[in-house]
């Protein structure tokens, strides 16, 4: 299951994240309302952690602009608790409402409980459990990476997780500091040399397959693009 989660937070954003991939989901944060709507356009995913307080559009009015488009299940997330705040979200449509501060198993028991709710009506059973891209393969359940000629490509657990990053924002500029917030984990240092390093070393190794720097754009000043469009099978 792929969630995207929209907090301002940076910590906390980067907590929740870290959480929901301890317990088997896929997870992208971003900070904004226009960082979310570029990525959820482009983007597939089961759910949306959605804090209420943010800078300039604030989640209430996100909540509304998904529910104008989409029935996907909504998690409302705030510090102020208000039961105004609760009623008025689950009135635009959000399917639960998590008051801060709280703790990680609840976060799990919440997102599975929403889920569950949505797979029942609409969602199909099984999630995706490979990744295509230009004759290569991504094993999700064995966090394995197959070339096009079908050879399996060694990748450290930070050229992985960059890796899939990658195709989770396929044929979409992502800036250094979103690539570095999404490995943080992985990387030792924090800074955009470190992403640099990272995406030199994925591109060597697919490189020896006979991909790389096409795989993985480089957009001036921007950031990078992973070029081929991503199926999920």
């Amino acid at each position: 299951m792929k969630i995207l989660i929209v907090e301002d937070d940076s910590p906390l954003r980067l907590l929740i994240a870290r959480t929901l991939r301890d317990h088997g989901f896929e997870a992208v944060g971003v900070g904004t309302a226009a960082e979310m709507q570029a990525l959820y356009e482009e983007g597939a995913f089961q759910l949306v952690v959605l804090d209420i307080m943010l800078p300039g559009t604030n989640g209430l009015d996100i909540c509304r602009w998904l529910r104008a488009r989409s029935s996907v299940p909504i998690i409302i997330v705030s510090a102020r608790g208000q039961e105004t705040d609760r009623i008025v979200g689950l009135e635009l449509g959000a399917d639960d409402y998590l008051s801060k501060p709280f703790g990680p198993d609840e976060l799990v028991a919440r997102v599975r409980a929403v889920l569950r709710r949505a797979n029942n009506q609409m969602m199909p059973a099984q999630p995706a459990r490979s990744l295509h891209f230009a004759d290569w393969r991504i094993d999700l359940d064995r966090r394995e990476v197959f070339a096009a000629d079908g050879a399996m490509v060694p990748l450290s657990g930070a050229e992985y997780d960059l890796l899939l990053t990658l195709t989770n924002t396929a044929q979409r500029v992502v800036s250094r500091d979103f690539l570095l917030e999404q490995s943080r984990e992985r990387f030792s240092g924090s800074s955009d040399r470190s992403v640099d390093v990272l995406v030199s070393r994925l591109r060597s190794k697919l490189g020896a397959h006979g991909a790389g720097e096409e795989l993985i754009r480089t957009v001036r000043g921007a950031g990078y693009m992973f070029v081929p469009a991503v199926e999920r099978r």
